[in-house]
């Protein structure tokens, strides 16, 4: 104890807490255990934390420095010792395996991190460090143990382990797929272009393209989410980088040109809506919104790209407009669209054009006699029938309840009966299905004559049709009379 009490001194004042203990205890415990086989000295205190604390209880405290009893708020070294249970407690023991593993294995040395706690309840994260004195290697009746307060440390570790893990959480399971990428290279073949003293870049890309796709092809995918993979139709992120190239395509390169002379123009932070495909060839209509993370605005090594799934909203917007220009019984256009198409044929100069007016007989009959269910089973029927007879650049809609129109730009009196003969041919082909309901068209066809308006040559079709709906009236009523 001589050497001891001649170093008091220097371990009072030592800045951080010192312990010395006696392990003697601890050793003779080793011993037993030696004697009945035990040779994994950590797959058996694990097996029961019991040994652990047997071995704790051996262990007598010698003496500890001012520092200890200010960091476990102790009042003197008799309080602390008769307050140990409340020191080492809960995770303690488990940390203490690793340091009874090192004197078993005979190491003279040992540290390590564990949570002690002090007096008052308040948790102390501590790095722990021991070593035992000379002259007792074999008794371990000497070690000096310290004690060294990293709780701010640890604190802030953990804050930033927890934000780290928030920030991961947010970004794997954003509903948004979001891409992390590495624009580094595509800064240097910018930078490259700048200084080579190219001043309109726009010009630049419309003459070398090749450029835009040297770009694209630098760009480095270093993250994306789930959201990402279910997105594009991925099982993983493996998959997804392989098919990449069918993924962005077709109008891809040309967005992505609009993207670079954002970022010539410092535009950091941008968005445009786009068209990508999944991995089964689907259209994705998503918005793309790109931004350069913050702290990388002079290399661009770190860019997040955000992509928006619109693909339903585009869907929507398109029946809307599809609703605004077609008839949705009979899938052909509405009055609207033909009024705007014969306007846009007056302005333009293409000539001839030819209109066929077609009259849909005995509509009003099957709506009174079996309902308008039965009506509207022959409207359909008539917009299947013309569907498959009109095609581009030629135009087939329902002007009215029982009309119907078809709009031929360029075509003569010649093309114009060629249409009217394969529209009476699907017609009769139609009726064949339906021999208890067929259908009865009247039509009227008129060809556009130098100097005529549009509404004068559709008027004349509308004529001729009429007459021969006058025309099959009167047959019909002759043919009545003669069977009576």
């Amino acid at each position: 104890m001589t050497s001891i009490a001649s170093d008091l001194d220097i371990f009072d004042l030592a800045p951080i807490a010192m312990w010395i203990e006696d392990f003697s205890g601890v050793a003779a415990q080793f011993e037993v255990w030696r004697q009945a086989g035990v040779t994994d000295i950590n797959s058996f205190l694990k097996e029961d934390v019991n040994r652990v604390a047997a071995c704790s209880q051996r262990i007598r405290i010698l003496r500890i420095n001012q520092k200890t009893l200010d960091l476990f708020e102790a009042e003197s070294q008799e309080h602390l010792t008769a307050n140990l249970s409340s020191i080492f407690r809960d995770e303690m023991l488990e940390s203490h395996v690793n340091e009874l593993a090192s004197l078993w294995d005979g190491r003279l040395e040992f540290d390590g991190s564990a949570v002690n706690y002090t007096l008052s309840g308040r948790r102390l994260d501590i790095q722990l460090r021991g070593s035992v004195l000379p002259g007792f290697e074999k008794t371990l009746e000497r070690v000096l143990i310290t004690t060294e307060d990293v709780t701010a440390r640890e604190t802030a570790r953990r804050a930033e382990q927890e934000n780290r893990l928030y920030a991961e959480g947010i970004f794997e399971h954003s509903p948004v797929s979001l891409w992390i990428e590495d624009f580094s290279r595509v800064k240097a073949l910018i930078e490259d272009v700048r200084n080579r003293g190219i001043v309109d870049f726009l010009v630049f890309t419309d003459v070398h393209p090749e450029f835009v796709v040297q770009c694209m092809s630098e760009i480095s995918v270093i993250e994306v989410n789930k959201a990402t993979l279910d997105l594009f139709g991925a099982p993983d992120r493996t998959t997804l980088l392989h098919g990449i190239a069918n993924i962005f395509r077709d109008d891809m390169e040309k967005t992505f040109r609009e993207q670079l002379i954002e970022l010539w123009n410092g535009n950091l932070f941008h968005q445009r809506e786009v068209i990508n495909y999944a991995l089964d060839g689907s259209e994705r209509h998503v918005l793309l919104q790109f931004s350069v993370f913050p702290g990388h605005e002079k290399d661009w090594s770190r860019v997040q790209v955000a992509l928006t799934d619109i693909t339903a909203r585009k869907k929507a917007e398109a029946y809307l407009e599809y609703l605004g220009k077609h008839d949705v019984l009979t899938k052909l256009h509405n009055r609207a669209f033909y009024m705007d198409e014969l306007n846009r044929l007056q302005r333009k100069s293409l000539r001839p054009v030819s209109a066929l007016i077609i009259d849909l007989d005995g509509l009003k009959i099957a709506n009174d006699q079996r309902g308008h269910d039965a009506g509207d089973a022959l409207l359909r029927r008539l917009g299947e029938v013309l569907n498959g007879a009109v095609s581009m650049p030629n135009h087939a809609a329902r002007v009215g309840g029982d009309e119907f129109a078809v709009l031929m730009p360029g075509a003569d009196r010649q093309a114009a009966q060629a249409m009217l003969e394969t529209i009476q041919e699907l017609l009769k082909i139609n009726n064949q299905f339906y021999s208890n309901a067929p259908l009865d068209i009247s039509v009227g066809l008129a060809t556009s004559e130098d100097g005529e308006t549009m509404e004068a040559m559709v008027r004349r079709a509308d004529l001729a049709m009429y007459e021969q709906k006058r025309a099959h009236h009167a047959s019909r009523k002759a043919a009545s009379a003669a069977a009576l």
